[in-house]
């Protein structure tokens, strides 16, 4: 049994289930952690999340900010956009059942025997790891309900920047939606920057990305996660593992094993 780690498929379909072949993934045996963002950009978002669905406890996901948008496209709170690539799934008959599958999905996956956590974008150096637990929770139970059309309504707001326990309910989950999903950089002080994505060697101080803030977390846990491309070509210290290998940009698909701690790619092929 082996535990692979991915993010960022981002509708790639190809290149992805050429991935698995390449590492020798066995559906039977192998679990696979995918750190969001299955969809959108690429050209087969519904190819991915139908052979996800298939594969059901053999796969975990955290969802990522384009999976939230593809379920609000899909709820009628927010438009679709070309850039999107949503129309087959749109379309599609089974779009609804996947959707209901996805909205079910965490945004915080913890392993608290081997001390291993996914997230998407990443995690809050504000945050314990019970808040972090908490948070995700409090989402997944909103986002799963029957009323997640409303919530998603409410839940986009780049002002909500740092945590404090006396924000109000909908504020704490807004902050948290904006870390577990969208976060970067951060400032000095820990408080979330939601503009600048580009790599750090063109980003000056005092923001600096959240990884490198100090966290009572990353003391404990393996932490892996997607959402930043740019990324490639940085050091990125131990604990932590970056995902996102810009598949979608005509770059690579990058997946991690475990147990030997090997790396595997996939090229972008060309359409």
């Amino acid at each position: 049994m082996s535990t692979y780690f991915i993010s960022d498929i981002h509708g790639c379909y190809k290149e992805f289930r050429m991935l698995l072949k390449q590492s020798s993934f066995n559906t039977k045996k192998d679990y696979l952690w995918i750190a969001g963002d299955l969809v959108s950009r690429g050209p087969n978002s519904l190819d991915v999340v139908k052979y996800l669905y298939s594969l059901k406890d053999r796969v975990k996901i955290v969802l990522g900010n384009h999976d939230i948008n593809l379920i609000a496209v899909h709820a009628g709170v927010k438009k679709n956009k070309k850039e999107n690539c949503f129309d087959e799934f749109l379309s599609s008959s089974d779009s609804t059942n996947l959707i209901n599958w996805l909205r079910c999905q965490p945004l915080l996956k913890v392993d608290e025997k081997r001390k291993i956590i996914m997230v998407h974008a990443g995690i809050s150096p504000q945050w314990d790891i019970n808040i972090a637990k908490f948070c995700a929770l409090e989402i997944n139970y909103f986002l799963s309900g029957k009323n997640y059309s409303v919530f998603l309504q409410d839940i986009y707001n780049n002002k909500i920047n740092f945590w404090q326990l006396n924000l109000n309910p909908l504020d704490k989950l807004r902050y948290a939606i904006n870390a577990f999903t969208r976060m970067r950089y951060c400032h000095p002080d820990a408080r979330l920057n939601m503009s600048y994505k580009q790599s750090p060697s063109f980003v000056k101080y005092p923001l600096k990305p959240w990884f490198l803030i100090p966290s009572n977390i990353s003391k404990f846990y393996s932490i892996f996660f997607g959402h930043w491309s740019s990324l490639k070509g940085t050091y990125i210290p131990k604990p932590f593992f970056a995902l996102d290998g810009g598949c979608c940009w005509g770059e690579e698909l990058i997946m991690f094993r475990w147990e030997d701690k090997k790396w595997f790619s996939q090229a972008f092929l060309s359409k």
